[in-house]
């Protein structure tokens, strides 16, 4: 049985957490809020600390001093940030869903992520591109999209 089918989030080492990401780059597109609603919206712009072709932090282990909005996920955050996608491995988990079949841990894959659709690689723009005022041309309902299932 795969470590994530036997262990809580809380119970995961370190490796194991870090295992669980899938490399797609979602949780790290800019999110823009409606100041009159408090709305939250997706974008295709994407932290300047993210290679958009790799889906990689270019900074990994210092993203907090680089970046202060940067949220380091844990097995308690990733239960109550709502703008979490619904894809992430993390949230899966923690809503009791599994991982799916695009999942590199389950198709033993990296590239799968990219064919299911759920990579954000070469379909976003870097924040130090977005002029001020430009901000609202780039919300995107695709970084909420969800693959079947199955396929």
């Amino acid at each position: 049985m795969a470590f994530w089918d036997e262990k809580t989030l809380e119970e995961m080492s370190q490796a194991e957490w870090e295992a669980l990401c899938d490399g797609c780059g979602r949780c790290c597109l800019m999110k823009l809020e409606d100041e009159d609603t408090g709305e939250i919206y997706a974008s295709d712009v994407h932290c300047r600390l993210l290679d958009g072709q790799t889906c990689k932090c270019t900074d990994y282990p210092n993203r907090l001093d680089q970046v202060p909005d940067c949220i380091k996920l844990t097995p308690q955050n990733v239960r109550t940030i709502s703008w979490i996608p619904k894809t992430c491995a993390y949230r899966r988990l923690a809503d009791g869903k599994g991982l799916a079949w695009w999942h590199p841990l389950v198709s033993g894959d990296p590239e799968t992520v990219v064919a299911a659709g759920i990579s954000v690689r070469g379909r976003t723009v870097p924040e130090q591109s977005v002029k001020p005022g430009e901000w609202e041309d780039h919300v995107a309902d695709w970084p909420e999209w969800e693959p079947p299932e199955e396929i």
